[in-house]
């Protein structure tokens, strides 16, 4: 069977696929890989890395893609690299699948499409798990964008000319991300508190050393079936802004990072709570992409807003690429592995498998998540 590992195009991607370590395994289970040149290279993978580990190398995303079976991504395949995969070849990527005007087309195309967001979060798949992967990198590396525009210590520091308070740091969603975040936050000294509207989050949270901020008032625990945040009640939104306004302007460094699948991320810090801010402290909005969750960030960009700064990276695990793309890839690995161990010289889709039902986006021209193609209309 023969794997294609193309080369990212889209703006600020910088991760790959598959590396020199998860080629030689898929290689030992019969594949055939071949990389497009320089797709490893700003994850600081070197070509002959790939050739080293048994890759051949392609000069374009066409003679890369052509005659693949399976083709490995990063982002989802694009309206112009649509054009060069032929039908039938089954592509594994992140798809986007609550804003992605070319699902349809994937269908219409022949391609079996599985979509790495929508892995079911069961045991068995934690491992194939990229959200989390990826997240756990984003949440590190929020704090250590933070640091970059904080003007002050993150620690409590004594000095023979005097004392510095450490920092009192805000995480709001204590998920994957936002758990990275605060142990990050705490191993580098601050004074932590986080908030989430999941019941369960306060006892990761205590463990972690942060302060759990509860909103007092009785309501439906928020977290789905699925273990994602849900929608809450108006009561339960009114309580929670008024107790999120009175800690953020006591917070130097706030980390937002709560999303709604499917939904534009909720607003958590208001204009007004910007403004009644220390100036000098910095918003991280790890939800930007979504439409973020202080109405003021900007996605992509880094501002001044009346001496705070709103920090918009819309693609944080870009940011760490090396190691992004070393958990990317296993995660892959993981995932594409079990259906290689058939006897078939193909992959073997096994539809009796939740793993696969969960994710499969399409298959022989189908489109099997109609619901999807509903959000848009």
């Amino acid at each position: 069977m023969r794997m294609a590992v193309p080369a990212e195009t889209s703006a600020n991607e910088t991760r790959v696929a598959a590396t020199p370590e998860t080629i030689k395994k898929f290689i030992a289970l019969g594949c055939e890989c071949v990389v497009q040149q320089g797709a490893g290279e700003a994850a600081s993978i070197a070509d002959e890395a790939y050739i080293e580990a048994g890759a051949s190398l392609a000069t374009s995303f066409q003679d890369t893609c052509k005659d693949a079976d399976l083709i490995v991504k990063v982002a989802a395949l694009n309206q112009e690299e649509l054009k060069h995969v032929k039908s039938g070849t089954t592509v594994a990527s992140l798809c986007s699948p609550f804003n992605n005007p070319l699902l349809a087309d994937y269908a219409k195309a022949g391609l079996n499409v599985f979509c790495l967001e929508m892995i079911p979060r069961i045991s068995r798949a934690q491992s194939m798990d990229v959200l989390s992967s990826q997240a756990n990198i984003a949440g590190y590396k929020s704090i250590l964008l933070a640091l970059e525009h904080y003007k002050r210590f993150m620690p409590m520091l004594m000095t023979a000319a005097g004392t510095v308070q450490p920092a009192r740091v805000l995480v709001m969603g204590a998920g994957v991300a936002g758990l990275q975040a605060i142990a990050t936050a705490r191993r580098l000294g601050a004074m932590v508190e986080a908030f989430d509207v999941r019941a369960a989050a306060k006892e990761q949270v205590e463990s972690l050393g942060a302060k759990f901020v509860e909103v007092p008032v009785d309501d439906a625990d928020g977290e789905d079936a699925g273990g994602y945040a849900k929608e809450m009640s108006d009561e339960y939104k009114q309580k929670q802004a008024e107790l999120i306004a009175a800690h953020a302007i006591k917070s130097d460094i706030i980390i937002t990072t709560a999303l709604i699948p499917g939904r534009p991320a909720p607003v958590l810090v208001t204009e007004e709570t910007v403004c009644k801010m220390k100036a000098g402290s910095v918003i991280v909005d790890m939800a930007a992409e979504a439409g973020g969750n202080c109405p003021l960030t900007e996605k992509d960009a880094i501002w001044i807003y009346k001496g705070v700064t709103l920090v918009g990276m819309s693609n944080i695990p870009a940011l760490m690429a090396t190691d992004a793309s070393q958990l990317f890839a296993r995660n892959i690995l993981n995932f594409i592995s079990p259906m290689l161990s058939g006897e078939s010289d193909g992959l073997t889709i096994d539809m009796d498998d939740e793993v696969i039902t969960g994710s499969l986006l399409c298959q022989d021209g189908v489109f099997l998540k109609p619901q999807l193609l509903e959000n848009k209309e």
